[in-house]
């Protein structure tokens, strides 16, 4: 069965969240709510649910997501029992009512295609749920190479609330804990997915809220978000370049060193040679020194 992890804090738009759930066609799925001990407690507005949703609710003694989004999500995930499919949906997104009963439908292709991550299409929406985009929609498999690849260039969008991913490979595959938890969910994509492919499903969609409220709509966070990014590209370099095509390998290289320039040592100068020189060859060092010696004093 199908789990819906909702990280509660903000109630503003929750109701839309839990009504989009209440509209399902297919109700086979539990939800399972966690507090993250929010000043506005939600309780006499899931009450209005009891009779039309199976869930678990637990408000926690303590703000997690102030400190560590990831930290949080991990002790609502923890509360799920044995489902093998985990949503994590957040609190002002909502989804399209046949999204439960497609994802039924195409379990079989997703077994048959030994899928870990599913996604649904998606479109932003705006404070008062007005479509703010076009529907992103996806290659129904679609390699890793292909998602990185897209995102990067800004081809497609990606955010937690769209997918779908299978328990076991989540749990074993943990989000990372980057600020914000911002490129926390792209990496366990990458992860879960173990490099190879994602199931995506078109016929039914997420609306994404992005607001002044939401870490993706606010506009004074951009340090961390930047510290997050770093983070991100370099874990990736460090850990998983044979993943990557070298195309894709040429751009996250390019991150790297763009982060590089702001933080210049001696030490990130070696290792990025390194990694030049054992996964892009000799040409890409030589043409990484020439750009090094244009932008830096650093030799």
């Amino acid at each position: 069965m199908l789990a819906i992890v909702i990280p509660y804090y903000k109630i503003l738009f929750f109701e839309k969240t839990l009504k989009s759930l209440e509209n399902q066609t297919n109700k086979q799925f539990k939800v399972y709510i966690g507090d993250d001990n929010s000043p506005e407690s939600p309780l006499s507005l899931i009450e209005n649910y009891k009779n039309t949703l199976d869930f678990v609710y637990q408000k926690f003694d303590s703000n997690l997501g102030s400190t560590s989004l990831v930290q949080q999500w991990k002790r609502c995930i923890d509360l799920i029992q044995e489902e093998k499919w985990i949503m994590v949906l957040g609190d002002d997104d909502c989804l399209s009512i046949n999204a439960v009963e497609e994802f039924y439908k195409h379990k079989t292709k997703i077994g048959d295609n030994a899928i870990s991550v599913v996604r649904f299409s998606s479109q932003v929406i705006d404070e008062k749920g007005i479509n703010s985009s076009e529907i992103f929609c996806h290659n129904e498999l679609e390699t890793a190479n292909d998602f990185f690849y897209r995102k990067y260039k800004d081809i497609s969008r990606s955010s937690l609330s769209e997918y779908v991913f299978e328990a076991e490979k989540l749990k074993n595959n943990f989000f990372y804990d980057f600020p914000l938890a911002w490129h926390s969910d792209d990496l366990a994509i990458l992860e879960c997915s173990n490099f190879n492919t994602i199931y995506s499903i078109n016929e039914a969609k997420v609306f994404v809220r992005i607001s002044n409220l939401s870490i993706s709509g606010r506009t004074d966070l951009v340090l961390e978000k930047r510290n997050a990014s770093k983070q991100y590209y370099e874990r990736l370099l460090n850990h998983y370049p044979r993943k990557f095509n070298e195309q894709n390998l040429q751009l996250i290289f390019r991150k790297v060193e763009y982060f590089f320039y702001s933080n210049k040592t001696i030490s990130e100068y070696i290792k990025l040679s390194y990694l030049h020189l054992n996964y892009l060859g000799f040409l890409s060092f030589l043409k990484f020194n020439r750009r090094i010696y244009k932008n830096t004093n650093l030799l």
